[in-house]
């Protein structure tokens, strides 16, 4: 789950800038109560220390492609996000992505030479800028208390990342994950529709492997997020449901989104 792809921007990001005790002297940071920018996203990057708190809300998915990563679904056709209402606010309990809490702030490396990263923003943002109220990100000329917990959060997103890549290569490595289908039947609908374009846990093969697999699997934390993904898909007619209710679901033909990627 690379943060800075090399081909561009990582989703929800305008621009990226980095924090200058110089330029930013007198920058803050406030609150904000809505995510605009989410009210379209309906799959979020997610990480592997996220799956146990995040499985009781949301159904947790694979993109698809040959670097799959672990995706939020928060909607199910393409533009929907069923938790959040128009204007970017959330609509009651609902977990929220540590992918979308380090917005506008991530680490990104300034130089393809250098592996150093440093600590940037999305300067669109509305949370960060000159303000009267807020928070200051820097005290005499130093970074506040702010700015060392979001470099902190973001240092830990980061190793989160990591973890969760390792976490990747190995249900590759052991041939789990395979294409994805959800079929939900709707009362007075002759046929179901039907969901691809992701990636899913193979139930078969994950009950056939190896004793040595599953002990080592077992042994080294997999196992438990594993079933913290196959027992979220149970929440997919939830999401469709919602979608439903909040006039945003499939009309007649049954569609087949492909989830965003990181």
């Amino acid at each position: 789950m690379a943060s800075a792809p090399a081909n561009g921007l990582p989703v929800f990001y305008n621009d990226l800038i980095p924090l200058s005790s110089v330029d930013h002297a007198a920058y803050r940071s406030r609150s904000v109560d809505s995510a605009p920018f989410l009210t379209t996203q309906h799959a979020i990057p997610l990480t592997v220390d996220e799956f146990v708190a995040a499985q009781r809300f949301v159904p947790i998915i694979f993109s698809a492609g040959d670097e799959p990563v672990p995706l939020a679904l928060m909607g199910l056709n393409e533009g929907v996000n069923t938790f959040l209402d128009d204007e970017g606010k959330l609509r009651g309990p609902a977990y929220v992505p540590a992918y979308v809490r380090r917005y506008p702030w991530m680490l990104a490396k300034l130089r393809p030479d250098s592996d150093e990263l440093s600590l940037c923003f999305d300067p669109t943002s509305d949370a960060i800028g000159v303000f009267e109220d807020g928070q200051p990100l820097f005290e005499d000329g130093k970074p506040s208390e702010l700015t060392q917990g979001v470099l902190k959060f973001c240092e830990d997103f980061e190793q989160a990342a990591a973890r969760t890549g390792q976490f990747m290569k190995d249900l590759k490595d052991l041939d789990l994950l395979m294409d994805g289908e959800v079929a939900i039947q709707v009362p007075g609908n002759d046929q179901p529709f039907v969901y691809r374009g992701f990636r899913m846990v193979n139930e078969e093969k994950l009950r056939d492997m190896r004793g040595d697999q599953l002990r080592k699997i077992s042994q080294n934390g997999m196992l438990p997020l594993i079933y913290a993904h196959l027992f979220s898909l149970q929440l997919m007619r939830e999401v469709f449901e919602a979608q439903v209710s909040q006039g945003k679901g499939p009309i007649a033909v049954p569609a087949t989104p492909e989830p965003a990627g990181a």
